[in-house]
């Protein structure tokens, strides 16, 4: 059995209640689910079969949404402005996280990957939501990222709860991620 597909008001009510969601992002499929459930991110990672220590990439639709999140603090001036001047877009930033974000989240590190989208479901997701989400890619660990919803592997698709109707923004790929202090490239 596969997951149903959904729209974005149905979408966000059952991030609301601790559901798992398959979601197009700007280049590939994603999966998500409300960070601060640890419930719903431990069976994130379980569906991927991805360890808990490598921690979890975060999207927003606003930057106001990773204030609960990011220790903006810790960022010199210049290195904000080149994180927030790359936003909205496809560009992920590795960020001091602030103190209080669960382990589930930043895995092993001190830091959380964060994007804010520019993608127009994944902006009226998180707006419907109310906040940023998990956002791994919609494969099995060691798996191919997909760019189609009917590519979804099918192991996936009956371990979700929902799928949001919609396609991936045209990128080639998934995000760039870059570390937001040094600059330096993670992924390209």
């Amino acid at each position: 059995m596969t997951a149903p597909v959904l729209d974005i008001p149905a979408a966000a009510a059952l991030l609301a209640r601790g559901g798992v969601l398959a979601y197009p992002t700007e280049g590939v499929w994603g999966l998500g689910c409300d960070p601060f459930d640890r419930d719903a991110v431990e069976r994130l990672l379980d569906i991927k079969q991805r360890p808990v220590d490598k921690g979890v990439i975060l999207i927003a639709g606003a930057c106001a949404q990773l204030d609960a999140i990011v220790d903006w603090t810790r960022l010199p001036d210049a290195a904000r402005d080149r994180v927030t001047g790359s936003w909205p877009g496809p560009n992920t930033w590795v960020m001091p996280a602030r103190a209080d974000v669960p382990g589930w989240i930043t895995g092993a590190h001190a830091s959380v990957a964060v994007r804010v989208s520019a993608h127009a479901d994944v902006v009226a997701l998180c707006a419907a939501f109310g906040g940023a989400l998990v956002s791994s890619s919609a494969n099995l660990t060691g798996e191919p990222a997909v760019a189609e919803r009917d590519a979804l592997d099918i192991r996936l698709r009956a371990r979700v709860d929902g799928i949001l109707d919609g396609r991936t923004g045209g990128r080639t790929g998934p995000s760039t991620i870059r570390d937001a202090l040094t600059g330096d490239l993670v992924r390209a």
